[in-house]
């Protein structure tokens, strides 16, 4: 599919060692998600979750923009009627509804990123930006809410007031301002952002993956069920890691002045 695709959506997939590249594929659109680019990204990331050779994925576009929002001309007939649904063996990519995912995810943003974007970002666990992309929360202008996300987690971001400024108004922003905002974790140079999001991926895919998972299923349960909740597991989470052969290379590797080898084991 090329970046003229104007068709139905999809994402494409790239295996890099430990890494997959998800591609938003529906340039001719902006990327905007129509219910076949939901589904697939859904299923794309499920694909990712089982595959216990993956150690992070890398979410980015293909095209000039990440993504124009959803496509409600498509959307509005399937939500009305309540026969969207992702798929079973997929995974919610905005971390609403679960299963949550298990493995780190890194988003690459470049060009325009509207609504549903946003709150791609917000479910990451690191986000790049080119230092031209464009921000906006339109939902309100187009008679529906934010649904991905972003009322819990931008308003936590960014503090109450800077959050709802741009929810409540529809007024775009820029990276400068998402990075002041903490939406993001580093903004680069146009067409920059992809190889700066392989470039943390790839330090991911070296450390510890039973150490990375306990990591982000920690501060998801601290999201989730409160601080009380995620503190109480700390010790069990620690003894359990203590035991796999993961601790005796990084210790072995530490001693011996190299590079870990971590097998998730």
């Amino acid at each position: 599919m090329t970046e003229a695709n104007s068709g139905a959506g999809r994402v494409t997939r790239e295996r890099r060692g430990h890494l997959m590249l998800i591609g938003l594929d529906r340039a001719g659109k902006r990327n905007a998600f129509d219910s076949a680019l939901l589904t697939d990204l859904s299923l794309a990331i499920g694909e990712y979750e089982r595959d216990e050779q993956l150690r992070c994925a890398v979410l980015f576009a293909h095209g000039e923009h990440f993504t124009a929002g959803l496509d409600l001309m498509e959307l509005t007939p399937k939500l009305a009627s309540g026969s969207f649904r992702y798929p079973e063996d997929g995974i919610d990519p905005w971390g609403v509804s679960a299963p949550r995912r298990r493995k780190p995810m890194v988003v690459a943003v470049e060009g325009t990123c509207w609504t549903a974007g946003i709150e791609l970002m917000l479910n990451a666990d690191i986000a790049v930006a080119a230092d031209n992309a464009r921000f906006a929360h339109l939902e309100v202008l187009r008679g529906i809410s934010p649904a991905g996300g972003s009322t819990v987690r931008f308003t936590r971001a960014a503090g109450w007031a800077a959050a709802m400024r741009y929810m409540l108004t529809g007024e775009a922003f820029d990276a400068a301002q998402a990075l002041e905002m903490r939406l993001l974790s580093e903004v680069v140079v146009p067409g920059q952002a992809l190889p700066r999001a392989l470039e943390y991926a790839e330090r991911i895919a070296k450390a510890a993956p039973l150490a990375i998972r306990a990591t982000l299923q920690s501060a998801f349960l601290a999201q989730d069920e409160g601080d009380g909740a995620a503190l109480s597991t700390l010790n069990e989470q620690l003894l359990a890691l203590i035991k796999s052969e993961d601790v005796r290379e990084g210790v072995m590797a530490m001693m011996q002045k190299r590079d870990p080898c971590f097998t998730g084991r």
